[in-house]
């Protein structure tokens, strides 16, 4: 018999920082190795004290596997019904055993309970493994820039599907996402 494993997601304590850190630093360490990927990666320049200043503002989620935490996600609401996932990390060692999705149906969940439109999000459309997991999502491509030095695509996901076709690029042009 295979052993279960507890999956929980809940909201993070200033006591999860150093572990969402470490969460943090570590996926997106492989994430700067993946082919198309960015040089450079805002993420791993973040701090411990950055974190805690982000609980402040933002959402941030953390999933743990028999209690160790294993992912984080952030996000927070813009232009009122929009919300923007800002950070989104597993653990290699976790990393295909759906860990982000459970994260990001959660934050579906807590959006729509919110009548939030639409959930957006920017990701390096040429790492192939983080296209498949939000195309899997739900997700869908509404622009792709170079305004970072990679190709970095606008995704999106309605939660509410409008009565016409929403230039979410145009929308979210200058919004400094």
């Amino acid at each position: 018999m295979i052993p279960s494993i507890k999956t929980i997601v809940r909201p993070a304590t200033a006591w999860d920082a150093p572990a969402i850190h470490k969460i943090i630093s570590t996926a997106f360490k492989k994430l700067l190795s993946e082919p198309g990927s960015a040089k450079t990666l805002k993420a791993l320049d973040e701090t411990e004290e950055d974190i805690l200043k982000e609980m402040g503002t933002k959402r941030i989620l953390l999933c743990e596997l028999d209690g160790v935490p294993v992912g984080s996600i952030r996000y927070h609401t813009i232009m009122g019904d929009f919300a923007y996932i800002s950070r989104l990390g597993v653990l290699p060692q976790t990393q295909g055993c759906g860990v982000g999705g459970i994260l990001i149906e959660e934050v579906v969940r807590e959006c729509e309970a919110k009548g939030i439109r639409a959930i957006v999000l920017h990701t390096s459309s040429a790492v192939m493994s983080s296209m498949r997991l939000y195309y899997k999502m739900g997700f869908f491509v509404a622009g792709i820039s170079l305004n970072r030095g990679y190709y970095r695509a606008l995704l999106v996901r309605e939660l509410k599907k409008p009565s016409t076709i929403i230039d979410y690029a145009e929308l979210f042009e200058g919004s400094g996402l």
